[in-house]
């Protein structure tokens, strides 16, 4: 008897129970606001010849009139496991130096069920439209937690381009295994990405969770098709003479 009235009681209580359970919601659709910042000194002084007398003046000018770090906005919308990642053209948009380097040229759609990816980018004025698989990075998670935009993500770190650090902050609250830019392969959406090396980071600033319609998330169209192994050969070879600025910004464009 007594069995079963501890039982009628707890299934009278397990509403008023579950009532105060804290209830764990899943967002899979909805827009992600970002900010870009780059350390614009670290980011020139790593381009420059320091012993090139030009070079080191126009630095020197660069950094009394200019602030040390750039911020850039962008947004990623996803739905369907499929994502779009848009800069925002900045209010400011004269040229300085350096700029090359912190601009946002990838409008990057990627459909993580097909796993595929639609790139448009814009390199000194040329567009390409980089169709190929999603990049493979290889990641390894860690114990490390940090809060981003509302959200408790975890670290992982990981390799890209063979050379390229990367460290990244992803939450299994979004379970949509996506990110800024071509990041991606965590389980859960990428809000925090660090190139320590690069000089760079992008952070979430805001989740915004709703429903978007099917046409919310369609890939660019505009450029010369080409995928990553033609990119990389066509930009190698105009930037083979280029010096020591060769080489980085062919890693930036790649990126």
């Amino acid at each position: 008897m007594k069995f079963y009235f501890s039982a009628l009681i707890l299934l009278f209580a397990l509403p008023a129970l579950m009532a105060q359970t804290p209830q764990v919601r899943f967002v899979t659709s909805g827009t992600i606001e970002f900010e870009k910042t780059v350390n614009m000194y670290a980011v020139i002084k790593s381009d420059i010849d320091e012993k090139d007398v030009f070079d080191n003046m126009a630095f020197e000018a660069f950094k009394k009139n200019n602030p040390q770090f750039k911020k850039l906005k962008s947004t990623l919308a996803f739905t369907d496991n499929k994502s779009l990642y848009t800069p925002i053209v900045p209010e400011d948009v004269s040229r300085k130096m350096g700029d090359i380097f912190a601009d946002q040229i990838n409008t990057t759609y990627a459909d993580l069920n097909t796993h595929t990816t639609i790139i448009h980018k814009e390199i000194y004025g040329e567009p390409f439209l980089l169709k190929d698989s999603l990049r493979k990075i290889k990641w390894k998670i860690t114990d490390e937690t940090r809060e981003i935009a509302g959200y408790t993500c975890r670290r992982a770190n990981g390799l890209i381009m063979d050379s390229v650090y990367v460290v990244a902050f992803y939450t299994n609250k979004i379970p949509v295994s996506g990110g800024p830019e071509s990041f991606n392969g965590l389980p859960g959406m990428i809000l925090g990405v660090a190139l320590p090396h690069e000089n760079m980071t992008w952070f979430a600033t805001k989740v915004n969770d709703m429903p978007l319609p099917a046409n919310a998330i369609l890939p660019p169209k505009k450029g010369k098709p080409v995928n990553r192994k033609e990119l990389f050969d066509t930009l190698k070879d105009v930037m083979k003479n280029w010096g020591k600025s060769g080489p980085y910004e062919l890693k930036i464009f790649l990126l």
